[in-house]
């Protein structure tokens, strides 16, 4: 498991509670001691990870950190099979697939980390059909919600990228109607119980975050940003026209460029706030 951060922990403690031994990697020591000490073996290098393992699966920060540990110096690993988790760029995706070959699949997550670490999340899945194949045991013990997106791995990352800028866009617009109604002097609870019935399943879970101003969530907002501009770059290079997704992003780099980028994405909201 290379990359640690709250999706690879996640997905450590999963692979370890499916009965798996688990190698794990990070560009910084210590943020694996939680999954050392449940029985994960800690790797001192990227080599010394991968070294004798049946699949490879990395979750890493963004298509610079991905190009980085998975093809140093344009090569790719010496392993029998990698999933890449990351979101990354279809053209990021298209590269390592262009390196591995019939050892590379896209596996990226639909969910957090509580719903990862549960087997709960949904992962899209896009491989040559012997390697998933191959993997299904692996994949079995990740989650029992899988799509298949195509034998092409670039179609996962894709799939990520528009499910990801539909929570994001519809987030910045609760935002907005959130702090419209507490302008209006609506009460926090009456926002709260009315949001929680009218907006999409995948934002209820961040409406008390966005009425009561908490934030302490899992997606950064300057991780919201980069999404939203990997949505709006592959849109592009597909000839769509996206002139929300431009708005959107904006808004983004606005709120992580003025102290919010560490707080969960729910934390746009603060925008409209300082505003009024």
């Amino acid at each position: 498991m290379l990359g640690m951060g709250r999706m690879g922990r996640a997905l450590a403690h999963r692979l370890l509670d499916t009965g798996h031994q688990v190698t794990v990697w990070n560009r910084s020591p210590g943020r694996a001691d939680e999954v050392v000490a449940r029985g994960a073996k800690e790797a001192a290098s990227v080599p010394e990870a991968v070294a004798g393992t049946d699949a490879v699966l990395a979750i890493l920060t963004d298509d610079r950190a991905v190009r980085s540990v998975l093809l140093p110096g344009g090569a790719p690993l010496a392993v029998p099979a990698l999933l890449d988790c990351s979101t990354v760029s279809p053209a990021t995706t298209a590269a390592l697939a262009a390196a591995y070959g019939e050892r590379f699949g896209a596996c990226p997550i639909l969910g957090g980390p509580d719903a990862t670490a549960a087997g709960q999340a949904a992962i899209v899945v896009a491989g040559p059909a012997t390697l998933l194949g191959r993997l299904e045991p692996l994949l079995a013990s990740l989650s029992s919600a899988r799509r298949v997106a195509g034998a092409d791995p670039a179609s996962a990352s894709t799939v990520k990228l528009l499910s990801n800028y539909l929570l994001l866009g519809g987030l910045a617009l609760l935002a907005e109607a959130a702090a419209a109604g507490q302008a209006a002097g609506l009460p926090e609870e009456m926002l709260i119980d009315f949001f929680g019935m009218a907006a999409a399943p995948s934002l209820r879970n961040r409406v008390a975050d966005v009425v009561s101003g908490d934030h302490a969530g899992w997606f950064p907002t300057a991780m919201g940003a980069k999404d939203v501009h990997l949505f709006l770059d592959a849109a592009s290079a597909a000839g769509a026209d996206t002139p929300l997704a431009a708005a959107i992003a904006a808004r983004y780099d606005q709120a992580a460029s003025s102290g919010l980028g560490e707080l969960d994405v729910a934390a746009i909201v603060e925008l409209s706030r300082r505003r009024r």
